[in-house]
């Protein structure tokens, strides 16, 4: 598992499975022990089946591996769609949840013909658009909302909120109201999951945690007698309880029906025509795309042999993925990044790993349903809420601050926005928001969406691009179309002399585009910077030209 830098990349294709195939089989393996419970914990926050997340992901490794764009990736559910496929089965059931997650499926398959569309037409660029504040804001609001909802599993109570708001605020009700027994599952498994991210043991961290928080909750789910409908009490003599006698039984374990064959469902287009079912399809679409790119994008920082994903095939493949599987009952799917860091750590070579761990996922559900149906829903909990707050740490509050507190305002008011009406509402609000901020820094309106640069060939060696005015995250689609051609292995320089405004996410595309290109034999540097104002300490931060 070594991590130094090699210098052939592996092959890929058939003669790839033959020269890696033990790394790969062995890695796909140990992804399959982390997939099983998230994909599972996923559905059940969704408001869909257990195997909707199941069937997403073996579509993910089976299919999608082999046409993708991408080497290292995995492909499967994510929490970041936790929120989109729970709102539109709401919206769209009308009090049958059965009914709107058929209505679900039917937004998945428009939403995935749409993002093949964005793949085939190498609109993949269009993510360039969305601020990065905006982005980590949408990001822990969902967080925020699986926190939120998920600790009332994790405590064994249904909460009788029906708003996100009146949800959060029902928390401390839930804690006083906890079923003790299933609680000290979920409870002992967020333990588990929090002493496995401190602990540095690299032999011990070879298990993964959440195929321990799992068996836990298996041997504790025996221990309590889950499987049968009885009530217990609990220290009777305590006068600080409300109450003393509870009740346990199989609805607090997953269901999943005993033929993998049943677990299949249809779309229902019924609704194609109604207002609210295009709203899911575009939220879909729209949030399933971005985290897709943005996901491919950082995992291909983590290869080893630093290969570059080929962005507008891996979001075609992506599509044809999500079409199978909201033809036949599971979740949209993108490249997810806690799986696919996993799979690099356990010494992955090619995308046949991907295709080891759905192929596992498939042997495991066909054979083994029962299991499956005694893992306790309490032990999915910990696992979200665990996922939640990495989304949503302080860390994550204080590495946007550390850009700008114009990058922080952003992030906070999209969080809000989010919270405060909804997925698209909010990233909507955090756009408008950014932009504010740029036009009363001097951003002119014809700017916004249009970027002025040159590019000058002293050489054929090399390429001088000059940016003039403003640069910013809405007109940043441009610049990146040029640079996608440009060829490798020569000089290339940015002049920003005559920019007037730059804004962190250009700042960030130009630092990591710089980064990589000298990677791969050519030369890349910035200029032009001297005689512009940073709006914090931070080296990529918001920049405004001073006049002198």
């Amino acid at each position: 598992m070594s991590t130094s830098s090699p210098t052939a990349p592996p092959k890929t294709g058939i003669p790839g499975l033959l020269e890696n195939w033990r790394r790969d089989l062995l890695s796909g393996f140990l992804v399959f022990l982390i997939a099983l419970p998230l994909c599972l914990g996923i559905s059940m926050a969704s408001g869909v089946p257990p195997m909707a997340g199941i069937i997403s992901a073996i579509i993910g490794g089976v299919v999608v591996s082999r046409i993708s764009g991408s080497f290292v990736t995995i492909n499967g559910p994510a929490a970041g769609l936790i929120v989109v496929i729970y709102d539109s089965v709401q919206s769209l059931s009308q009090g049958d949840a059965m009914a709107g997650y058929r209505y679900t499926l039917a937004a998945i398959v428009v939403a995935s013909v749409l993002q093949i569309f964005l793949g085939v037409f190498k609109a993949g660029k269009l993510s360039a658009f969305f601020p990065s504040a905006v982005v980590h804001g949408m990001l822990a609001a969902i967080g925020i909302i699986i926190m939120a909802k998920q600790i009332h599993t994790l405590v064994g109570v249904k909460p009788a909120a029906q708003t996100l708001l009146g949800t959060i605020a029902e928390i401390p009700h839930s804690i006083m109201e906890l079923n003790p027994e299933v609680s000290l599952i979920g409870l002992l498994g967020l333990a588990l999951l929090i002493a496995w991210a401190v602990i540095k043991n690299p032999i011990l961290k070879m298990v993964p945690a959440p195929l321990l928080v799992v068996l836990l909750g298996l041997a504790l789910g025996q221990y309590f007698d889950l499987d049968h409908i009885h009530q217990y009490l609990f220290l009777p003599d305590a006068e600080i309880l409300p109450h003393h006698e509870f009740t346990v039984g199989p609805a607090f374990l997953v269901a999943v029906p005993e033929n993998f064959m049943s677990g299949f469902y249809f779309p229902d287009f019924s609704k194609i025509a109604d207002h609210e079912f295009w709203i899911a399809v575009v939220a879909i679409w729209l949030v399933g795309s971005l985290e897709s790119l943005l996901s491919a994008s950082a995992v291909d920082k983590l290869d080893p042999y630093k290969r570059n994903s080929n962005l507008n095939r891996d979001l075609t493949a992506v599509g044809v993925g999500n079409l199978l599987a909201g033809m036949i009952g599971g979740l949209p799917m993108i490249a997810e990044i806690v799986r696919s860091s996993a799979n690099v750590n356990n010494g992955a070579k090619t995308a046949w790993a991907n295709f080891f761990h759905g192929a596992f996922l498939l042997i495991f559900v066909a054979l083994f349903p029962r299991l499956i149906h005694e893992i306790p829903l309490s032990s999915l909990a910990a696992l979200l809420v665990f996922t939640g707050f990495r989304l949503a740490s302080p860390k994550e509050f204080a590495k946007t601050l550390s850009v700008g507190m114009d990058n922080f305002a952003v992030f906070v008011i999209t969080i809000i926005g989010v919270l405060a009406t909804d997925l698209l509402i909010g990233v909507a609000i955090g756009i408008v928001a950014k932009l504010l901020i740029h036009i009363s820094r001097g951003l002119k309106l014809h700017n916004i969406f249009s970027l002025v640069h040159d590019v000058h060939q002293p050489d054929a060696d090399t390429h001088h691009i000059q940016i003039s005015g403003a640069a910013v995250f809405s007109n940043l689609i441009s610049l990146k179309s040029l640079l996608a051609d440009l060829p490798e292995g020569k000089s290339v320089f940015f002049d920003l002399t005559d920019a007037d405004l730059i804004d962190h996410t250009v700042m960030e595309f130009i630092d990591h585009f710089a980064e990589e290109y000298n990677h791969n034999g050519g030369k890349c540097e910035i200029v032009g910077l001297d005689n512009h104002h940073s709006y914090s300490n931070h080296h990529l931060a918001a920049r405004r030209r001073v006049n002198v």
